[in-house]
This record gives structure tokens, C-alpha cells and sequence, in this order.
């Protein structure tokens, strides 16, 4: 058995499914505009920070950015998930 896939580390340490894992790590990929970090960059980067719990995906790609880690240009973030009641259950 081999070194374990980028996902399946994010997976592992924050006790996520693999399919949550590899979400997150594509929407990480996603917040910037043209060139894509490694997703081995993002879990060394996450790792190195020593983060209790995982960021949102843009503000972890904006961490990445910041620090110079990957200076590459970012996409706007997207809008904050509002959670409004569902009235047609009410």
C-alpha cells in the first residue's frame, strides 16, 4: 500500500467522507482563476497551518495566496449560503 491520496488525508484528519474530501479540495482548486494548485500543495499547505478544522474552500485558497504559497490570480468568493426557512413545509 502506497502513500495515501491528497483526499483521503484531508479525509482521515478532519473524519470526512473521501467524496467530501475531494470536494473541498476541487472547490480549493476552483477559487483560483487560471493555474491550479496540486491538491499535495493544498494537504501540505493545510497541514503546515496546523488547522483544528477546515476552512472554507476560497478563504483556504485566499491563505494560500496571502502567504505566497500560490500568487496566482483568485476568483471573486462565492456568496455566503443563507439559510432560509422553507415555507412550503410550514
Amino acid at each position: 500500500m502506497g502513500k495515501p491520496k491528497p483526499f483521503e488525508s484531508i479525509a482521515a484528519r478532519y473524519k470526512i467522507s473521501n467524496e467530501s474530501a475531494k470536494y473541498f479540495l476541487g472547490r480549493v482548486q476552483k477559487s483560483f482563476k487560471t493555474e491550479k494548485p496540486p491538491q499535495q500543495l493544498i494537504v501540505d499547505f493545510i497541514y503546515t497551518k496546523k488547522l483544528k478544522s477546515l476552512p472554507e474552500p476560497h478563504a483556504l485558497a485566499a491563505l494560500m495566496n496571502e502567504s505566497g504559497l500560490w500568487v496566482h490570480a483568485l476568483n471573486v468568493a462565492p456568496p455566503p449560503l443563507i439559510n432560509e426557512p422553507d415555507e412550503y413545509f410550514d
